[in-house]
Formats: C-alpha cells, structure tokens, sequence
C-alpha cells in the first residue's frame, strides 16, 4: 500500500476515500482507530489514505482533480439586489 493522500481529520479521509472507491480504487485508511485515543486535541496528518501501488497513479489522479485545500474560486461582486439598501441592522437617525 502506498500514501495517496495525508488528511487533515478524519471527515476529509472519507471523502477522499469515497471518491476513489467510486473510481472503483480500493482503499484503506491508515490511522483511522487511532484517532479515539487522541481525545478532543487536533490531530494533523494522523489518517492517511493508502491504495496498492498499482492503482497509485489513478488514484493520484483522482485525488488531484478533487481540489482539496485550494482556495475558493473568486468571486465577482455582484450588485446588491435590494438597491444598495445599508446592511442589515443599520437604521437612519
């Protein structure tokens, strides 16, 4: 089994893993039990998602196309579609 992906907590582990076993990659997370033992501290880089060295480069693919700890895409400021009214909370004097 070779690392394809280190995760940063156990939900983005099963994400990942979803998406290559949708692929039809198989894979085991690596770390996953020992998480219960770590109580409430952050833990980074405890899980890690494996596949076989075969399926390796695919599930690079897969991993690489799902854009995870990319920024958001930016976003053009749309206009207000109330008519420039003031935030909410605010009221003339």
């Amino acid at each position: 089994m070779k690392v394809v992906y280190e995760a940063a907590h156990l939900i983005d582990a099963h994400l990942v893993r979803h998406a290559l076993e949708d692929a039809g990659i198989p894979v085991f997370l690596r770390g996953e039990a020992l998480l219960g033992g770590m109580g409430e501290l952050p833990v980074f880089g405890a899980v890690q998602v494996c596949v076989p060295e075969a399926a390796w480069p695919q599930a690079r693919e897969v991993v690489d196309a799902l854009s995870l700890g990319d920024p958001p895409p930016e976003v053009a400021d749309e206009p207000d579609p109330i008519g420039g009214l003031p935030p909410t909370g605010w009221l003339p004097a």
